[in-house]
Parts: C-alpha cells; sequence; structure tokens
C-alpha cells in the first residue's frame, strides 16, 4: 500500500533523524496502522535523496513479518527510485535487531545491487526513538557479505580478489623467490573462495588448479 504524501512530506532526506521524523508523522496520521504488529515499509529516493514514495509492503505478527524482496523492490523499479530505505517497527518497543532482521536486511541489500538500487538504510523504529543498521555499522557489515550473493557475481568478487592478490604474489616474489611467491598468492586466491561457499570443482574451473592442489592448499 502506497502512503500518499503531501507535496511538503517529499523532503530531501539528510540523515536517520529525518527519516524517523516522517515516519512519526505516518504513523500520527495514518489510522489503519495497528501499533501493535509489525510493518514493513520501504522509502523510495531519488539520486539527491529527495522522497519518491512511501510503501507500506507487508504487516505481520506481534514479533516478526514476512519480506518478500519482489514487493519491497517492485515500486521501485516502476518509479525509477536508485535507492531505498528500510523501516520496521517492533512492537515491543525493544529497537535491538533480530537476526531475522540482520538476514531480511542482507537478502536485500544483495539483490538491491543486482538490480542497481542501492539499500542505504534500515531504521527499527519505536514511539519515541529507533535504531539506525547505518549508524551503528550494521549495514556497512551486511554489505561486505556474500551469502546471498547469485554465484555469477559470487565468482566475479573472488576474480577481482584473485587479481588483487596475484598482484600482492608478484611483489612476495621478488623479495623471496618466484615460485614461493606464486603459490602463496594462490593460496589466498584458494581460501578466501572457499570461505565465500565454492566448492573444490569451481575453484578448480575458475583457477585452473587441479582439485588435489586445492586441498593441499586448504590444508
Amino acid at each position: 500500500m502506497e502512503i500518499k504524501l503531501a507535496e511538503l512530506e517529499k523532503i530531501k532526506l539528510i540523515n536517520s533523524d529525518d527519516i524517523f521524523l516522517i515516519m512519526q508523522q505516518i504513523l500520527l496520521r495514518e489510522d489503519k496502522i495497528d501499533q501493535d504488529k509489525e510493518h514493513f515499509w520501504v522509502i523510495g529516493l531519488t539520486n539527491v535523496n529527495r522522497i519518491q514514495y512511501i510503501e507500506l509492503v507487508s504487516i505481520g505478527s506481534v514479533n516478526s513479518t514476512i519480506v518478500e524482496p519482489a514487493n519491497v523492490f517492485r515500486l521501485a523499479i516502476q518509479k525509477n527510485a536508485v535507492k531505498i530505505i528500510l523501516i520496521h517497527n517492533h512492537p515491543s518497543y525493544e529497537l535491538k535487531p533480530s537476526s531475522e532482521d540482520k538476514e531480511t536486511t542482507d537478502r536485500l541489500i544483495q539483490v538491491g545491487a543486482i538490480l542497481n538500487i542501492d539499500v542505504i538504510e534500515h531504521l527499527i523504529i519505536g514511539p519515541k526513538s529507533y535504531l539506525s543498521f547505518y549508524d551503528t555499522g550494521l549495514l556497512e557489515g551486511l554489505s561486505q557479505n556474500s551469502k546471498f550473493l547469485p554465484a555469477y557475481e559470487l565468482e566475479e568478487v573472488v576474480r577481482q580478489e584473485e587479481l588483487i592478490i596475484r598482484e600482492e604474489a608478484v611483489t612476495a616474489a621478488q623479495e623471496e623467490g618466484m615460485e614461493r611467491g606464486e603459490e602463496r598468492g594462490m593460496s589466498k586466491v584458494v581460501i578466501n573462495a572457499s570461505k565465500k561457499g565454492m566448492s573444490n570443482r569451481e575453484i578448480s574451473e575458475l583457477t585452473a588448479l587441479t582439485e588435489k592442489k586445492i586441498e593441499e592448499l586448504l590444508i
């Protein structure tokens, strides 16, 4: 459900305080919002952080709500939003993010990356205060996670890391001998790829190393 906004409410957002103030106005105004249940909203933004729309995406129970990426990004695509902000309330007034909150945010960040729509903030709000994923550093940490990256993007991440590590290996090789430097560089590539969930077969296809050699490097 798209929330009707007055033109004066389509402001340029500067920080998390601005987001919270807008949401307070909506919570006071919208009589259909049952504050005893979790609600999940999305704010769509222009490239200069001006509000395009606010949408109520999901209504859940007293302690959870189901959020599907398709519902989160549908209106963003229709309105050509380049950034979105996630907001949800905790009826318990406990602002600490749950593991489900982090998981949902992580998944939406990765889907947004595929669609070229940045998730720039997630606020958990109460009647008088809020918690910001951006301000606490949670958003940055989740943005660097690869759990929900599709396989082809994961391979690209590993390839980029491989280039960096190979450059480091060349430097190392000049100091301690080419063979030892190259092996140390490839060892880093293999370990990083394995940590990101790639199988030995996939690593072999990516690096041209045998699976036996990969097993040796992972020991």
